[in-house]
């Protein structure tokens, strides 16, 4: 009879779930290429993505500069490239302060029960009353349009799907077996929520994680696209399409087209990681 591989570790494990499915090792494949972008393109790339060159405007693909040049003379690559580090950075911070405060909030009100139960509810649904994009609009709109605001903006519209998530997870787990048995052990409320419960329901969290990522990305593209994001001349991949779609019509596609390849990998690759990082948290798959 045959019998399933057991990972002994951490790395074990990893390496397990990653030979499994070879659609996750793509993921984690095309995530470490943006990662490496992020951290290493602003070094490696051929061009100052700042500096002008009224002469090179508008020149198509070629050896020289792979994605061709922008309006102004920029090289389009070396721009596309560096804006990768913004873009991940706010994507990241974004999603990991929604992440953690709607933990905290959906552990309360799944644990506890009670008026802050019907408190958040009440939070969450006026907050999901609005379209999303719209709301952030409205609050990068009213703060400004700086980078630490476009975060805030993204991190408050991406709260109630953890939150929810999270306390209907804990909800279901307060009364299980082995929650009531660490609780008979000694352990205090805040323990078992801490240890026992929470880490239980991380592997439908992982998924939305890498959903929101992705959607993060979208969101601070958008609101860049529409100029209230990041500010020009600062490569970010929203910008660059705005500004390339005005030549789309006379004939100079690369301008919006290469920045939009960019953007659609990043957001496909996120999409493409939320069932492995399920399996690599979930406690289940290590037994």
């Amino acid at each position: 009879m045959k019998t399933t591989p057991k990972a002994t570790g951490g790395f074990d494990h990893l390496i397990y779930v990653l030979r499994a499915n070879p659609v996750t090792l793509l993921a984690f494949g095309m995530f470490a290429l943006i990662m490496l972008s992020a951290i290493l393109g602003p070094a490696l790339v051929p061009y100052d993505p700042l500096q002008t060159n009224a002469a090179k405007a508008l020149h198509p693909p070629s050896w020289d500069h792979w994605f061709g040049t922008d309006n102004v003379g920029r090289d389009v690559f070396s721009r596309v490239i560096v804006a990768t580090r913004l873009d991940l950075w706010i994507s990241v911070a974004a999603v990991a302060l929604s992440f953690v405060v709607g933990s905290v909030l959906g552990c309360i009100a799944g644990y506890w029960g009670g008026w802050p139960d019907i408190v958040l509810n009440r939070i969450l649904d006026t907050i999901m009353a609005f379209p999303l994009f719209v709301l952030a609009m409205g609050i990068v709109a009213a703060l400004g349009n700086t980078i630490e605001n476009i975060i805030y903006a993204t991190a408050i519209i991406n709260v109630p799907f953890y939150a929810r998530l999270v306390r209907a997870e804990v909800n279901i787990r307060r009364s299980a077996g082995f929650a009531q048995a660490a609780k008979l052990s000694g352990n205090s409320d805040v323990r078992v929520l801490a240890m026992h419960i929470f880490p239980n329901a991380l592997p439908p969290m992982m998924v939305q994680v890498s959903l929101n990522l992705g959607w993060a990305i979208l969101n601070a593209a958008g609101l860049s696209f529409i100029g209230l994001g990041v500010r020009p001349p600062t490569p970010e991949w929203g910008i660059m399409v705005a500004e390339g779609a005005n030549f789309i019509v006379s004939g100079e596609w690369w301008m919006a087209v290469f920045p939009g390849l960019w953007l659609m990998m990043a957001v496909f690759t996120f999409n493409l990681l939320g069932d492995g990082l399920r399996d690599i948290v979930d406690p289940r798959k290590r037994t």
